[in-house]
């Protein structure tokens, strides 16, 4: 039911993957209306006709923004609408409430008019999107290829001589290349056949795999350096580290509105912990653990090779600084630097004077 005196509108999706749940509410939290929507192309745009049959919406709230929703949120955007990504309702809420499609949708809804929810999603249309699938690839043939040479060296521990022998002491490479090489086993039923042909087959199986990692890398370092080169002239990052960080910030960075957004993205961000007299922050769990893993590698990468934070680490050692809380406070200003360089190319100092105050450990 539409209120004739309802001139703004929000709106909220609960996403699956075959229907999509919309709900309509006043900015009162007055329910007015829901339906449910197949998830196709025909089916987003019923639902952007409802929405809009019932006023002007000011935002749309969509669940699973990176999933499910994520080209129902593509859609709407297109079309002009603002859509805002909503979190999922936690278990506390769901005990109190219930849990049903129209109730989740309707929760997005109120999330977004009372301003709780407010993040912008990633728009996945550009080059970015691109590098986060052929990541997903890479990725995959790694884990793989890693799992494949696991099982050969397994293998090998309990082969015969005659098989075991010849591969003693061979490094990766020159293991690989000789067990690829060993004639498949005639007589199945006599083990040393039956691991000489499982041997095989696994050097052979990393073989393709690792043909696979280095034309994805080629592929992924194109696009890296047609989207960010910038982010390649930083020290310490590296074609994985950079396409990890975009992948993390999106195809639109400028979503993420400060410096400080992106550090908690990658859980560089200290989360406060005070109570009464006490003022102290807590090492950060959340956040993309990718990205902070690339932040961590980066971080390394400049404490041995880089003059500038070799000088930052001696200097912060002597304020008395343990070795991990420098880190925490190198990956912070890392972040910063990430963070600019994705929104202004330009080059920026990263590393304060003395007397600058610095992040939390």
């Amino acid at each position: 039911m539409t209120h004739p005196d309802t001139v703004e509108l929000f709106g909220g999706v609960d996403t699956h993957s075959r229907t999509h749940h919309a709900a309509v509410i006043d900015p009162l939290g007055r329910h007015l209306a829901d339906a449910e929507f197949p998830a196709t192309a025909a089916g987003y745009q019923d639902l952007e006709a409802w929405l809009r049959s019932h006023g002007q919406l000011v935002a749309v709230g969509v669940e699973g923004t990176g999933s499910y929703g994520a080209g129902l949120a593509r859609h709407l955007s297109s079309a002009g609408l603002v859509v805002v990504e909503v979190d999922r309702p936690d278990r506390r809420a769901r005990r109190n409430k219930g849990k049903s499609d129209p109730i989740d949708a309707y929760a997005a809804a109120a999330a977004v008019a009372c301003g709780r929810a407010t993040g912008t999603p990633k728009s996945r249309d550009g080059a970015v999107e691109a590098i986060r699938a052929l990541r997903v690839a890479r990725n995959s043939a790694i884990k793989a290829r890693t799992q494949a040479i696991n099982q050969i060296r397994a293998l090998l521990v309990t082969a015969p001589e005659p098989v075991r022998g010849p591969a003693a002491g061979l490094g990766t490479a020159s293991l690989i290349g000789h067990l690829s090489r060993l004639g498949p086993g005639t007589d199945l039923r006599d083990p040393a056949a039956a691991v000489t042909t499982a041997l095989r087959t696994l050097a052979r199986r990393h073989q393709s795999l690792d043909t696979e990692v280095r034309d994805l890398d080629k592929a992924i370092k194109t696009l890296v350096d047609q989207v960010a080169p910038q982010l390649l002239d930083l020290p310490g990052v590296g074609v994985e580290t950079a396409s990890q960080l975009l992948t993390t910030a999106g195809d639109n960075p400028h979503r993420l509105r400060s410096p400080a957004s992106f550090a908690a993205l990658c859980g560089a961000a200290p989360v406060p912990a005070s109570s009464g007299k006490t003022r102290r922050h807590r090492l950060s769990r959340g956040g993309d653990r990718q990205a902070n893993r690339a932040l961590h590698i980066i971080v390394l990468t400049r404490m041995s090779h880089d003059p500038r934070t070799r000088a930052y680490v001696q200097r912060r050692t002597t304020e008395g600084l343990s070795k991990k809380e420098i880190m925490r406070c190198l990956k912070r200003y890392v972040a910063n630097e990430i963070h600019r360089t994705l929104n202004d190319p330009r080059p920026a100092q990263i590393y304060p004077a003395a007397t600058e105050h610095t992040p939390a450990a």
